[in-house]
């Protein structure tokens, strides 16, 4: 026997690489979008321009320690209520916070394309928030469209493409077109919902006007 899902609403979820709450987001959105007959549209996006326009020249974690630390810890907390894996991030292993997730997305915007491409943003994110990898390294990026299902070769050659750089700088222009300022970021319509703890709150939303 078939099942056949019938989506009855649409959301745009953006996310960005280096962000800590979108990798909570990313691990559970799929299943909860389904549940719920909603169809998401995945963007990823840079926040750099963004915290740039603020004068900010690093994540406001980096800017504000109080902030930072109880950032991660929450992260620790939640991942660990979701079962979601999290390697807690001392800072003492080398690991540099935030991570340049910039060849990531690029590879990101020709991945979700495929069938795979959500797979392939999991595993990105798994890399680097539950084993401790640089995603900055085309090898890790290559290792992550290889275990989705895709060519590495193939898609690594598409990250560094004019063509993606493109695409993703037209999603960054247009996050901020909507009034994105973080990720995770949902949008339906004009109503924008921020952070992993909205998830919920976003896609009963757009359950309640269907497209």
């Amino acid at each position: 026997m078939h099942y056949f899902w019938v989506m009855s609403a649409r959301m745009t979820f953006w996310f960005e690489f280096a962000s800590t709450y979108s990798y909570l987001t990313v691990m559970r959105i799929e299943a909860l979008a389904r549940e719920r007959c909603v169809e998401v549209e995945w963007k990823p996006f840079l926040l750099g321009p963004i915290f740039a326009a603020q004068g900010w020249t690093t994540s406001p974690f980096n800017l504000y320690p109080a902030k930072g630390a109880y950032m991660w810890r929450d992260i620790e907390r939640r991942a660990a209520g979701y079962g979601i894996p999290f390697r807690p991030w001392s800072g003492k292993d080398g690991r540099k916070f935030p991570q340049n997730g910039l060849l990531a997305a690029r590879t990101a915007t020709a991945a979700l394309r495929e069938r795979w491409g959500k797979e392939f943003v999991r595993r990105v994110y798994s890399a680097q928030f539950a084993n401790g990898l640089d995603i900055s390294n085309p090898k890790v990026i290559g290792d992550c469209i290889k275990a989705a299902g895709g060519n590495e070769q193939m898609f690594l050659h598409l990250g560094h493409s004019n063509t993606h750089k493109q695409v993703l700088r037209e999603n960054t222009d247009a996050a901020i077109a909507t009034g994105v300022f973080g990720a995770p970021s949902f949008t339906i319509g004009p109503e924008l919902f921020w952070g992993d703890d909205r998830l919920e709150d976003a896609l009963n939303w757009a359950l309640s006007r269907p497209a």
